[in-house]
């Protein structure tokens, strides 16, 4: 499978920079596939699985917000979070879920803790969810 030149960077550092034949993440409107030659772009990320396959094998991360770019047929993918599924801490995760739920059933809360609630939420589900 022909492949396409990727770099993944993050606010801590570049998480990959080599030679893709796919990549789908979630953007604020829904997944997006791309392999060689797609179509320039530019979108804005949401919350959730990327899948890279690189030399055929299928790599999993948690991606949340963000942008990714395809430009002459380089992709830069640029998220806020970047977690490779063997990476992410499922005991840290279920702990943020945790905190979250007591925000969310906590009559007391505040509109803006119950926001940062439901986010932090979905943030630990998509990590559970990535490590499976």
């Amino acid at each position: 499978m022909t492949g396409f030149p990727l770099k993944i960077v993050t606010p801590d550092g570049l998480e990959f920079d080599g030679t893709a034949e796919e990549l789908v993440v979630r953007t604020i409107s829904g997944d997006l596939g791309i392999m060689a030659k797609h179509v320039d772009c530019v979108a804005p990320l949401g919350m959730g699985e990327a899948t890279i396959v690189v030399d055929g094998k299928r790599r999993y991360a948690a991606c949340i917000g963000g942008m990714v770019s395809v430009i002459n047929g380089a992709v830069t993918l640029v998220p806020t979070t970047f977690e490779w599924a063997e990476e992410i801490d499922v005991a840290r995760a279920e702990a943020s879920e945790k905190r979250a739920q007591a925000v969310l059933s906590n009559r007391s809360a505040t509109e803006t803790e119950i926001k940062l609630a439901k986010a932090r939420l979905k943030r630990a589900l998509v990590r559970k969810n990535v490590r499976k």
